[in-house]
């Protein structure tokens, strides 16, 4: 036990040991590019990139394409010259995100409650006559007694605006037998140290996709539209693990 407790502080202070040196080296590195512009990365191959991953997408299904005879016309084509829409697995597409949403909502709840009960029987047991006894402290002088009182005032009231405009290429992921589409898209951008999320999903028409190939995110069904961010300053903006266990769990 004792040398365990020992080599806890000299696993401790070890660790704080390479800590400091790793900021050290970096503040070193910091301080030699004062006054001078930040270089810029080489150019390389991100196939070599330690953790490369490639991308893998559904893809249709392979069709070979046949002609008539003595025609430019060819099987399985929408229209006579080549149609630029997404209208199967794997295309892309542009969704123009518009979502305003404004709600003013409130609402007040009063309610009261009083209740009183009483026997009427003044003497109970004989408690009179059993005056200056220790029985008289403990037997009650009427026989039933009760009031009650209760009240409850509620109010709530929401008060919400929002306003997100912002565009995203989805994929195609799946085609439904009635010819509807389903697609999926996500963007994220890095600033700094927070990243900004952008998830768009539904089930849109090829009908509704514009000529321009976009198509407007109210006419997709069963949308799903989430932004969002995550790194340093969403930390700092959410509650402490600590307190949102304790939101759940305390009852007041």
């Amino acid at each position: 036990m004792a040398v365990s407790r020992c080599a806890r502080p000299l696993a401790l202070i070890a660790v704080l040991g390479v800590a400091s040196l790793a900021g050290g080296c970096a503040s070193i590195d910091r301080l030699s590019s004062i006054g001078e512009k930040p270089a810029l990365a080489a150019i390389e191959n991100p196939t070599a990139q330690p953790g490369y991953k490639p991308v893998q997408m559904p893809m249709p299904r392979p069709e070979p394409a046949s002609y008539n005879a003595n025609s430019l016309w060819r099987n399985g084509s929408r229209a006579f010259f080549k149609d630029q829409r997404a209208h199967q697995i794997g295309d892309i597409l542009t969704v123009t995100v518009n979502f305003t949403d404004k709600a003013n909502i409130a609402n007040e709840t009063q309610r009261s409650r009083t209740n009183k009960e009483d026997s009427g029987v003044s003497d109970f047991a004989g408690s009179k006559l059993l005056a200056g006894t220790a029985a008289a402290s403990v037997l009650p002088g009427r026989l039933l007694t009760a009031d009650s009182t209760a009240s409850s005032d509620g109010k709530g009231s929401v008060q919400r605006q929002e306003n997100l405009q912002t565009s995203v290429a989805a994929v195609v992921t799946q085609l439904l037998p009635n010819g509807n589409l389903v697609v999926e898209g996500k963007q994220e951008i890095r600033v700094n140290f927070e990243i900004r999320e952008l998830i768009v999903a539904g089930i849109v028409r090829p009908e509704d996709i514009q000529s321009d190939n976009t198509i407007d995110s109210s006419k997709i069904a069963q949308a799903r539209i989430a932004y969002g961010g995550r790194g340093q300053i969403t930390d700092v903006q959410q509650p402490r693990y600590g307190q949102q266990v304790l939101d759940v769990l305390l009852p007041f």
